[in-house]
């Protein structure tokens, strides 16, 4: 499938900004069966200073803006070759170890909710059980916008029964941990069937399978992606993985806007 995106990130200050820089992790990243045709970033209230790939090979393009700045738009869009591979996407590549995926963050630190619901996954295979966790979280938490945040953990979403598709990611990754599987979070695109505007990033987790390397699990929707669905960015958490972070200096009384559109060509 052929998908074309559009990304359009707006920040308004009521007070003009002394300096700021920001990371932005909005490029899909090639891989089996994902092929990136036209990709490009537009800047208005601020410029490129460089960009680079980090230890979870994500593109990575740092923007700085400086004084009297009151708004900037960055702007991604593009088309990409989606296959449909059943979620499966293929070996690990470095330079991260793969070891490292096992390793909690706060955000993904097992407390006592986590713990019971690894503990009661249940399969005759790594594939079996992770697809198990997938459906487990998938009937324990109810999708509803506004019950969390984006500094929420995975053990809050379990006790709260309630939460979107970063948080159920977020679930996904402490219990595959847990279980032994290395696992991470992914950011990225998503077409829906009935609509193309949206208003954020979609979410789901990889974990890695012995003899099929990363496999996709999306708890949100209870499957595993497929050609609908466009790799954006991996990490340990939504740390690592966030489409855009960055620091200013001034710039009270921010308001952000964000138009997102995904649709087949």
């Amino acid at each position: 499938m052929r998908l074309k995106i559009s990304h359009t990130t707006r920040y308004r200050f009521d007070e003009a900004v002394t300096s700021g820089l920001q990371q932005l992790r909005k490029t899909p990243k090639p891989h089996a069966g994902q092929k990136i045709l036209t990709w490009d970033t537009r800047i208005e209230g601020g410029k490129p200073e460089l960009a680079f790939e980090d230890q979870h090979n994500n593109r990575v393009e740092l923007i700085s803006f400086g004084r009297g700045v009151t708004e900037v738009v960055v702007t991604s869009e593009g088309e990409v070759e989606i296959g449909n591979n059943n979620g499966v996407v293929g070996r690990h590549r470095g330079p991260a170890p793969l070891w490292l995926f096992r390793r909690m963050t706060p955000r993904t630190k097992a407390g006592p909710a986590v713990r019971a619901l690894a503990r009661g996954i249940e399969g005759d295979s790594d594939l079996d059980r992770a697809h198990a966790l997938m459906r487990a979280i998938s009937e324990g938490v109810t999708y509803e916008i506004g019950v969390t945040d984006s500094g929420s953990t995975a053990e809050e979403t379990l006790e709260a029964g309630k939460g979107v598709c970063q948080d159920m990611a977020h679930v996904f990754v402490a219990c595959a941990r847990q279980l032994g599987l290395p696992a991470r979070y992914v950011s990225g695109y998503l077409m829906l069937n009935d609509r193309e505007a949206q208003e954020a990033m979609h979410a789901w987790a990889e974990a890695h399978i012995p003899g099929l390397g990363w496999v996709g699990f999306d708890p949100s929707n209870c499957i595993s992606p497929d050609d609908r669905y466009v790799r954006v960015a991996t990490g340990l958490d939504y740390d690592e993985a966030a489409p855009v972070r960055g620091t200013r200096v001034g710039g009270e009384k921010e308001v952000l806007a964000v138009a997102i559109e995904v649709a087949q060509q």
